[in-house]
């Protein structure tokens, strides 16, 4: 037997704008308050092995009231060859645990703010092969967040809509009242 969930219908990336574009256009934005502008640019001054591309970007006001649901479309930076599917899979690691837990976070973020968060487990299954050099799209979901703990899902998928991997994270996440006064 075999089945798998259908892929969600996005934009390619090729119409997304990338992260760096994406920062510098809220960057231009002369309505963006500067504890926001702070955070953008800490943001941009990392170095991240990996490009991405936001799908359903939310605006400044969709900010407080988000589902905690992203996706997002990931891919190694550079060329990684066919050969080594280890590789695939380590940097599949490593894309899976980029903004994973953050998820659950998304709910809240404009009350709280992150203090202490940190992984208890992480799990990844591999369905099919994949590249991590090419495009794939990241589907992440937090179906509950509570006691100081958050569990995500994720899904990565081909782009011709094979589903490539399936995760699951639980974390701890300590959070404090952001300051109004910012």
């Amino acid at each position: 037997v075999q089945h798998q969930f259908s892929m969600p219908t996005v934009p390619p990336p090729e119409e997304l704008l990338g992260h760096e574009a994406l920062i510098n256009q809220y960057l231009r934005d002369p309505n963006l308050q500067e504890k926001y502008r702070v955070g953008l640019n800490r943001t941009a001054a990392r170095e991240v092995p990996i490009e991405i591309k936001l799908v359903n970007l939310p605006t400044l006001s969709q900010l407080q009231s988000m589902e905690p649901k992203q996706m997002f479309w990931v891919r190694a930076r550079g060329y990684i060859g066919e050969g080594d599917m280890k590789m695939h899979c380590c940097v599949a690691a490593y894309i899976s645990d980029y903004a994973f837990l953050g998820t659950a976070l998304l709910p809240h973020q404009w009350r709280h703010e992150v203090h202490f968060m940190v992984s208890l487990d992480h799990s990844m299954w591999f369905h099919a092969p994949f590249r991590a050099d090419h495009w794939m799209l990241y589907e992440c979901e937090s179906p509950w967040a509570g006691g100081s703990r958050g569990l995500v899902h994720g899904r990565l998928w081909r782009r011709d809509g094979v589903l490539a991997m399936s995760c699951a994270q639980e974390g701890v996440i300590r959070v404090k009242p952001r300051d109004s006064k910012l």
